[in-house]
């Protein structure tokens, strides 16, 4: 089995299935600092899903789409944080 068959055959599925538990955590959430969490591993997901499909199709150029959303997440968390750390300061 080559590396390709084994990320198309092995580790794809393995990530669609924990989209579908993260998406289930996203909807169902009962705070929204829960839903925040799973937005934030849908992205990680994304982005390993990128990378993964760069791999198979031998292009690098995808690997720049992922590095942007992983910049783009990482600013949308730390807002997040800081703006529920203000909101709760102010009680």
């Amino acid at each position: 089995m080559s590396v390709e068959d084994y990320l198309k055959y092995i580790v794809m599925p393995i990530i669609c299935l924990a989209l579908i538990f993260i998406m289930l955590r996203f909807i169902k959430g009962p705070q929204i600092v829960d839903r925040v969490v799973a937005l934030d591993l849908l992205i990680t997901i994304g982005i390993g899903f990128i990378a993964l499909f760069s791999i198979i199709m031998n292009n690098a150029v995808f690997l720049d789409v992922a590095i942007i959303l992983a910049l783009i997440a990482f600013l949308s968390t730390v807002a997040f944080s800081y703006y529920i750390f203000k909101s709760r300061s102010d009680d």
